[in-house]
C-alpha cells in the first residue's frame, strides 16, 4: 500500500474533469490540469471565472460535485491532518490578533506543525527580522502581507496556495516577495498562485492556466500562451519635426496615429524594423524613441479572454 504523499514521482496536483454547481451556475465546468512537484502555477481569470472555487476545492475547504482531485496524493475532501500539515494557505485577506507582537504570532504558527521553520529564519526569510518585537497594530499594509506569508510558510510546506501575495506591495517589496517565491521553488516547494498582476504571473510561473465562465481555456508555458494568440508585435516611434505619416515607407503592419507619435502593429517586426531604420537612415533622421514589443502574456490575456485591457486590474 503506498502512503499518501510518499511517492514524489507523482504531480503535485491531479485534477480531472472537475465540477462544481452553485443552484443552476456552472462554477467549474470539467476542468483538468496537472502541476508537477516542484512548478509554480498561475491560476487566471476574470471575476467570477471560477478561480476561487477551484482553489478552494484543492485546498479542501470546498466540496466537489463531479471529477477527481489528487493533492499531495491525497484527495483533500478527506485527507484531513496529514494532509493539512503537508500545505501551507496565504489568503487574499486575513485577520491578526493585533496585541500580539510579529514573533509571538510567529512563534506560535510554527508549534503548531510538526515540521516547521525556526520563527527567527521565518522572519529573516519574509524580511521582518527587524519586526519581530512590534505589535501587529503598527504594521504598515505590506508588512501584514509579508506576515501573512510567513505564517503561510510555518509548517515548510510542500504544496503553498499564494491568494494575490503582492496586493498592497511597493514596487521594492513586489520584487522582494518574487526573489522569495523564487528561492521556495528552488527549495522544492510548488506553489499554486492566483493574481491579477500578470507581470506578476510572467515572472514567476513555469505554466498558465486560464480560466473564463468555469472552463479552462489555456494551459502552457507563458510563451506557449503568447504564440498561440498569434498576436503583432508593436512597433512605435516619434517622427521628427517636419515629417508626417504619409512619407513612412510602406510598412506590413496597421498603424495607429497620424501625429507625430506612431505605433505601427505588425506580424512581420524585423523586415518592418528594417525598412522603418533604412528609411531613417537614407533621410538623415534619428529615431530616438524607436521601441519594439513583442506580445507578452498579458496580450495573451486579454485576447484569450476578450476583456477590454481598462477593465484588467
Amino acid at each position: 500500500m503506498t502512503i499518501p504523499g510518499t511517492d514524489t514521482r507523482e504531480p503535485a496536483i491531479v485534477v480531472t474533469d472537475l465540477t462544481r454547481r452553485y443552484g443552476t451556475l456552472l462554477a467549474l465546468d470539467q476542468v483538468s490540469f496537472t502541476v508537477e512537484v516542484g512548478q509554480i502555477v498561475a491560476l487566471l481569470g476574470p471575476n467570477g471565472a471560477g478561480k476561487t472555487t477551484a482553489v478552494e476545492i484543492l485546498e479542501g475547504y470546498r466540496p466537489r460535485d463531479g471529477g477527481q482531485v489528487s493533492v499531495l496524493g491525497f484527495d483533500p475532501a478527506d485527507g484531513g491532518r496529514p494532509f493539512r500539515e503537508r500545505i501551507g494557505i496565504v489568503l487574499q485577506t486575513a485577520g491578526f490578533e493585533e496585541e500580539f507582537t510579529v514573533g509571538e504570532l510567529l512563534r506560535l504558527q510554527v508549534s503548531l506543525y510538526p515540521r516547521r521553520y525556526d520563527p527567527d529564519e521565518l522572519a529573516e526569510l519574509v524580511g521582518l527580522a527587524d519586526r519581530r518585537r512590534t505589535r501587529v497594530k503598527a504594521l504598515s499594509g505590506g508588512q501584514r502581507r509579508r506576515l501573512d506569508l510567513a505564517l503561510g510558510l510555518a509548517g515548510r510546506p510542500d504544496l503553498l496556495f499564494l491568494d494575490e501575495p503582492t496586493t498592497g506591495f511597493d514596487p521594492a517589496a513586489r520584487h522582494h516577495a518574487w526573489d522569495l517565491i523564487d528561492r521556495l521553488r528552488g527549495l522544492g516547494t510548488t506553489i499554486l498562485l492566483t493574481t491579477h498582476y500578470i507581470e506578476e504571473a510572467e515572472r514567476l510561473a513555469d505554466r498558465v492556466a486560464v480560466l473564463r465562465s468555469g472552463r479552462l481555456i489555456a494551459w502552457g508555458r507563458p510563451s506557449e500562451l503568447e504564440a498561440r494568440c498569434g498576436l503583432p508585435s508593436r512597433l512605435s516611434f516619434r517622427l521628427p519635426a517636419g515629417f508626417t505619416v504619409d512619407l513612412l515607407p510602406p510598412l506590413s503592419g496597421t498603424r495607429d496615429g497620424d501625429g507625430a507619435e506612431v505605433v505601427v502593429h505588425t506580424h512581420q517586426a524585423l523586415a518592418d524594423t528594417r525598412l522603418l531604420t533604412d528609411w531613417a537612415a537614407a533621410n538623415h533622421l534619428d529615431l530616438p524613441t524607436l521601441t519594439l514589443t513583442p506580445p507578452g502574456l498579458e496580450d495573451a490575456y486579454l485576447s484569450l479572454t476578450g476583456e477590454p485591457a481598462d477593465d484588467h486590474r
